[in-house]
């Protein structure tokens, strides 16, 4: 190994122990009627976690969704945008069949389940991550990341849900391995439960460390990482 080269690895260690951790936590969205707004994301079921304003006509409003660790603000001058102009705002879930569901138990208008139609970025339907085709149902092969539903906000500010059960591989950090509520977990234990089964049909034999299979299971899910057999 050569000097320079070494010199290179030594930066790149120094770099990395030296990184600083950069969190989203906030996305500002612009609204024309903020009490309107505001009952809107509280009947989303959202944490309402600020309502300040003052004298001059400044108010800001800041809900947050249930498992998220980023928040939604609105209010007046708190952005120059126009109303309704914050698009592709993305939701993640595990399960859209039951995130729509709640929505629509709480009387907010959700779209049926769609799908992309390939890799096709010109067509007729909205613009989203997957292209210009929305082709109706949740993915046949129910796919990660493939599934979307979407809703609007009185002003027109675009939301889409994307289930996603299985991360590719690199986008969570390892110590990062967490679900952020007991349904959440509830789900993957159910895939895992699924998973297990046919592990077990494959052996022929009940596994007496399925606990281990399990968590070996959802953490690899999560992480992105090849799954047990």
């Amino acid at each position: 190994m050569t000097i320079i080269e070494t010199k290179r690895d030594v930066e790149t260690e120094v770099s990395k122990s030296r990184r600083t951790d950069l969190k989203l936590e906030v996305v500002v969205i612009s609204v024309s009627d903020v009490d309107r707004a505001k009952a809107f994301y509280a009947k989303l079921g959202w944490r309402l976690d600020a309502d300040f304003a003052s004298a001059d006509g400044w108010r800001v409003i800041q809900f947050t969704p249930p498992g998220s660790t980023c928040s939604v603000i609105f209010g007046t001058n708190v952005t120059s945008a126009a109303p309704g102009s914050a698009q592709g705002l993305y939701l993640i879930v595990s399960d859209l069949e039951a995130a729509r569901q709640d929505l629509l138990t709480r009387g907010v208008k959700v779209s049926e389940p769609f799908h992309g139609g390939g890799d096709v970025h010109a067509g007729t339907d909205e613009p989203y991550l997957f292209g210009r085709i929305r082709l109706g149902g949740a993915d046949p092969e129910r796919g990660s990341y493939s599934s979307f539903a979407s809703f609007r906000d009185p002003d027109g500010n675009g939301w889409f849900f994307q289930e996603v059960t299985m991360r590719l591989p690199g986008r969570i950090d390892a110590l990062d391995a967490t679900f952020s509520s007991s349904s959440e977990l509830a789900r993957a234990l159910r895939r895992a439960a699924v998973a297990h089964g046919e592990h077990e049909k494959r052996t022929g034999a009940h596994d007496e460390n399925w606990q281990d299979w399990y968590a070996d299971y959802i953490v690899r899910e999560q992480l992105g990482q090849p799954l047990p057999t």
